[in-house]
């Protein structure tokens, strides 16, 4: 069993299992019936997306630096309660069931998503690649 890191949007991989959306918001102009057969997910779940005062205050990323300091308030966030144990749920179905998560953004490396992958392997989580 895997847990996969995705692009939401992007075509699934085979046995990718269940997607998750670890998104604030669903993608404008997709009809909910829609989500999942358009690759994007089949379950909502922005508890582990970052909250809204972050991306207001730091999205678009702009440099290495900008990245820095939204990566430091997102893991942050991720040390509260609730998240803590999102992440340790996530990681501990990883060894039993494949499912994946993700974001819309483009590029990983600025991309909350590959913090995510990190907190997640850091869980002991059974990570594969996209």
């Amino acid at each position: 069993m895997t847990l996969r890191v995705v692009r939401l949007g992007s075509a699934r991989a085979p046995g990718e299992g269940l997607r998750v959306g670890t998104v604030r918001r669903p993608p404008r102009g997709v009809p909910k019936g829609e989500l999942a057969s358009r690759d994007f997910y089949d379950v909502w779940f922005p508890n582990l997306s970052p909250s809204e005062p972050l991306l207001k205050e730091h999205f678009p990323i702009a440099d290495a630096a900008a990245w820095k300091r939204f990566a430091r308030r997102f893991r942050a966030e991720m040390k509260e309660p609730g998240p803590r144990r999102d992440l340790d749920l996530l990681a501990a179905l990883s060894h039993d069931t494949d499912l994946a998560v993700g974001c819309y953004c483009e590029d990983e490396a600025f991309c909350h998503r590959s913090l995510l992958r990190e907190l997640l392997e850091e869980r002991g989580a059974d990570l594969g690649r996209a």
